[in-house]
Formats: structure tokens, C-alpha cells, sequence
């Protein structure tokens, strides 16, 4: 199955590039674990941001530098400049398309502050703003005449070498969920829109189960390197019970957040890593933590967060119009991710990356409130039009794809027959509470080398702890156990950049180096794989 450009994974990011790439010229195919309704994107609450102008006191220069404090100091400047100045024409782009922003009374699209910000910079549309613009990106796609193929999941990627020893993508391998049955990809251009790695920290996330780092792990096996694993965003308010996000635009409506005293103890919309910590600090003391909303307002609320009271309802069972809402903090963004350069290009040559996956060093160490949205319009764009203009080239697909089948069809077989008399779920739970508990908010060398010693041991054993169901149609069990392969990969890759920066920095704090070390630090922490070991280094 040939395209010019494969985009793997349909959420906002994979979308735009696939409009992006049709629109240049290219054919192209999309593929996708789940349906694209259901990716992550429907998940960004708050906003997206862009300095329209509707505000005197905002401007794209303020935009750019509440970013770069944000980061604490290892954004690249040249690509934040890029993301924010293009800000303003994401946006237009999207209100053209048909995105229903929430609307002032004069009719223009309304802003709301998110933390970190120095202005109500944040459009949105209620508090389903990344809902809106994903059905609006998919609807676009389907009119467009996108091919988009459901259920299938992405194995590994396929690679050649051209004469001079440079490494190129062929296509991607992908386990049809459907029927079991290993699927070629051929293309000259693929790019990576798989999201995130959060759901490390299992039931501690916001993030939906399938946001288990696949594209990242497959990237680096294929020769990609990635940056900054070690930087992940705490979001400050999810649903204690369940780690259901709620907004940060319930915060920037104006929410307080109580101990259980019912003082106030921290600036709401200050960066979202501080906010995360002195929440950490209270549940530590003892003290509950709680939003609230309930002085906004009954028609506000539902106006505004109808969202935000309905998950509260449903997963708290209370009523934020007259209750106090319990949260806490769990993981909800990964800030590290694939490198890729200024063409969204990764180290493999037409192999790009976009969204979450991918690092484009413009969060740096703590990611600014409404700039996700934001990065995969911006990136997205460039992604398509860089992937179609490098298929367009007509670089060779390699000649050994038939081997490269066969090849991935013995892993599958060879997990097949691994033996399942330790349950890898019970596993993968222990690695989420492990990493909540030793690689979370606050972390430390004891606990992040005894969390190490964890992981490899389980990985030492992974054998025997196959799948039980040998079934070929909608085999979940095995689909899972390959995530977790994936976690398990991660996971070592995450603990030795944090054991490594020995500093505190952002989302990445160290309780025993509480201070910034921008003499050894202020770099970005590079991993790339050596044969069968992951080597670990620092470049600007």
C-alpha cells in the first residue's frame, strides 16, 4: 500500500499535516489506533493562544516572552518566535475553516487568561476548545477526500540506507487490530502524530489510556533521536478520584484553589509547575485540595464550563455550582519527545514529527498554558508542507519491504510464545504508581536509581509476561502488552535523563538540587540509541 506522505495518528496535529501535505500536492493516507474523535486533542480545554490584538495590554513580543519564562530557560528562542508570531494566522485559519470560537459581545473571538500568561490570550470555544477544532479538522479531512484507516496500530518503521551510508523512510509496519494480520506502508514521507507518553504514570494521568509513547519508541528504534524526556507537566487540577482534567480555564474564569482550612495558598494562574507543587506541598501537610468555581456563578458556569460541572458531576459526583471540587495533580503533558529540526524533520531523512511526539524546544522545560493547540497548527503546517515537498522529490523506497514483513510478522509470533506467568498489568500499574511516587512532582537520586533498578528488573523479565490470548481478530491483550513494551522502553529512557540533570528546572525538580544550574544545564539532554544501549548527552 503505497501514499507520498503517511501520517500516523489523528489527532489535531496529524490532521493538520495531512490537510497540509493534500493541499501541496501529495497523496495521502492517515492511519490511527483509534478513531480520530477519540484522540487527545479533544482533551485541550482551555484555549489556544494567539495575541489578536483585542487587548491593549498583549502583544505578540509579550506572547513570545511568557513562553520563554515558562520554559526556564532551554526553549529555542527562534522557533518560539516562530510559533507565537504565527499565532494570530493559526487562528484565522482555523476561524475560517468553520472552528465555533465562543464569541464578545462586538462579535470577535473571546480570550480568557490561562496561567502563566500575561493577558487573556487564550480563544476558545466554552470549554471544549480542542474538541471543537479536532472535528473541525476532521470534517475538513473527509471533505478533502483524505484516506483514513482506522484500527491500526503502528509496530515500527521502515528505514533504508541510501549510497552514502544516510538513513532514509521507507514506510511504516502496522498490526491490523481488525485481523492480526502485519500491514506494509510504503511511503516516502511519514510523519509522526502519535501523541504523548504520559499514561507512564497509568491511572495518574489525564490522558487517555492509548497515549503510551508508541511513535516515540518506534522513532528512536529506527535511528531518530529524542530530547527532554525527563520534562513532564504536571496538570494542577484533576478530578482526585479519577484524574479526569479539569480546565485550567476554570482557574482562569477565576477558580481559587482552598486547603482544607479553606485559605487560599497560591497564585492560580502562576506556571503551571508551580502551581502543581504548592498543591503537592498541601496534600503533603495533610490538607485536601479543592477548586472553586462556586462564585462564578450558576449561568456562568454554564455557560463557560459546562464541561467542567458536568465531569464533576459525573466523576465526583458533586455539583461545582454548590460544592467544592476535589483535586489533585497527575501527569498530563509530556514536553520531551522525537528532535526534530527546523523543517520538523527528525534525524531519519523524510521521517517528520509534529504534536506531542515531537520536541520542536519551544516548551523547554515547563509548557505554557494554550501553547499545545497552538504547536500543532503552527508545526503541523510545516510538517505537511515539508513531508509532501520531500515525497514529491521521489526518493526510493527501499527494495527489502517484503523481508521487512516478514521480519515483523516473527516479533508478533515471537510474542505469541512468550510465556504469561506474570500479568503485565499488574506490572504496568506498578510502574505508574512508582513513577507518580519517585518521578513526580518533586524526585530525588535515591528514589529515581531505585525506580530505575525497578524497570530493569521487570524488563529483565518480560518474557514471561506475554499475553494470554493467542486469538488473531481484535486481539486487545496483545495490542496492550505491545504498548507496554513501549512503556517499559520509555520508561528507562525517562529515568536516566532525570537521574542525569541533576539540577531543578521547570517540571523536572529535585528536591535534593533544588537549585537552577544554568552553567551545566541550560542545555537540551539528547538521547539516542547505541546498538542496544541508550546513551544520554547535552547539546544547546
Amino acid at each position: 500500500m503505497k501514499s507520498d506522505v503517511l501520517v500516523i495518528g489523528a489527532g489535531g496535529a496529524g490532521l493538520v499535516a495531512a490537510l497540509k501535505a493534500h493541499e501541496s500536492g501529495a497523496k495521502v493516507r492517515v492511519i490511527t489506533k483509534e478513531y480520530p474523535t477519540r484522540s487527545q486533542t479533544s482533551m485541550a480545554q482551555g484555549g489556544i493562544n494567539a495575541a489578536l490584538g483585542n487587548v491593549s495590554d498583549d502583544s505578540v513580543e509579550d506572547h513570545i516572552q511568557n513562553t520563554l519564562k515558562s520554559a526556564h530557560g532551554i526553549a529555542n528562542e527562534e522557533a518560539v518566535r516562530l510559533l507565537c508570531g504565527s499565532a494570530p494566522e493559526a487562528v484565522e485559519w482555523l476561524d475560517s475553516i468553520g472552528v465555533c470560537f465562543s464569541r464578545t459581545k462586538d462579535a470577535k473571538i473571546a480570550q480568557r487568561t490561562l496561567g502563566g500568561a500575561s493577558a487573556p490570550r487564550a480563544c476558545y470555544a466554552q470549554d471544549y476548545t480542542g474538541l471543537k477544532i479536532l472535528h473541525t479538522l476532521y470534517d475538513r479531512c473527509l471533505a478533502c477526500g483524505i484516506e483514513i484507516v482506522n484500527e491500526r496500530y503502528l509496530l515500527d518503521f521502515i528505514t533504508h540506507k541510501s549510497q552514502t551510508e544516510d538513513t532514509y523512510i521507507g514506510g511504516a509496519s502496522v498490526l491490523n487490530i481488525r485481523t492480526g494480520e502485519v500491514e506494509i506502508y510504503e511511503s516516502a514521507s511519514v510523519i509522526v502524530a502519535t501523541g504523548g507518553y504520559s499514561r507512564v504514570y497509568e491511572k495518574h494521568s489525564t490522558n487517555a489510556t492509548g497515549s503510551t509513547g508508541d511513535g516515540i519508541a518506534a522513532a528512536i528504534r529506527a535511528g531518530a533521536r529524542l530530547s527532554d524526556m525527563e520534562f513532564i507537566q504536571f496538570h494542577p487540577t484533576a478530578l482526585k478520584g479519577s484524574s479526569i482534567l479539569i480546565s485550567e480555564s476554570a482557574r482562569g474564569a477565576g477558580g481559587y484553589l482552598l486547603n482544607s482550612k479553606g485559605q487560599r495558598f497560591t497564585n492560580e494562574l502562576a506556571p503551571r509547575d508551580e502551581v502543581a507543587r504548592a498543591i503537592n506541598d498541601e496534600i503533603k501537610k495533610g490538607e485536601d485540595v479543592f477548586l472553586d468555581i462556586r462564585h462564578l456563578g450558576e449561568a456562568f458556569i454554564d455557560e463557560e464550563l459546562p464541561q467542567e460541572r458536568k465531569l464533576a458531576r459525573l466523576y465526583e459526583n458533586i455539583d461545582p455550582v454548590y460544592d467544592l471540587i476535589p483535586i489533585k495533580p497527575v501527569a498530563h503533558y509530556t514536553m520531551g519527545g522525537i528532535e526534530v529540526d527546523k523543517e520538523s524533520q527528525t534525524r531519519v531523512r523524510g521521517l517528520y514529527a509534529v504534536g506531542e511526539c515531537a520536541n520542536h524546544k519551544v516548551h523547554g522545560a515547563n509548557r505554557l498554558g494554550g501553547n499545545s493547540l497552538l504547536e500543532l497548527i503552527v508545526f503541523g503546517k510545516q510538517a505537511g508542507e515539508n513531508a509532501a515537498k520531500h515525497a514529491i522529490q521521489n526518493i526510493k523506497v527501499g527494495s527489502d519491504l517484503g523481508m521487512q514483513r516478514n521480519a515483523h510478522s516473527n516479533i508478533l509470533q515471537e510474542i505469541k510464545e512468550f510465556t504469561s506467568e506474570i500479568d503485565f498489568y499488574e506490572k504496568r500499574e506498578l510502574i505508574g504508581n512508582l513513577f507518580y511516587e519517585k518521578v513526580g512532582i518533586t524526585r530525588e537520586n535515591d528514589g529515581l536509581q531505585s525506580a530505575l533498578e525497578e524497570v530493569m528488573k521487570i524488563h529483565k523479565d518480560i518474557a514471561m509476561m506475554g499475553p494470554k490470548d493467542k486469538s488473531k481478530i481484535y486481539n486487545t491483550n496483545l495490542l496492550e502488552f505491545i504498548e507496554f513494551k513501549n512503556i517499559l522502553e520509555l520508561s528507562e529512557i525517562i529515568l536516566t535523563c532525570a537521574i542525569k540533570r541533576q539540577e531543578s528546572r521547570g517540571a523536572h525538580f529535585r528536591s535534593d538540587k533544588k537549585v537552577q544550574n544554568d552553567t551545566l544545564y541550560k542545555v537540551h539532554s539528547i538521547v539516542f540509541k547505541d546498538k542496544s544501549a541508550y546513551g544520554v548527552q547535552y547539546e544547546d
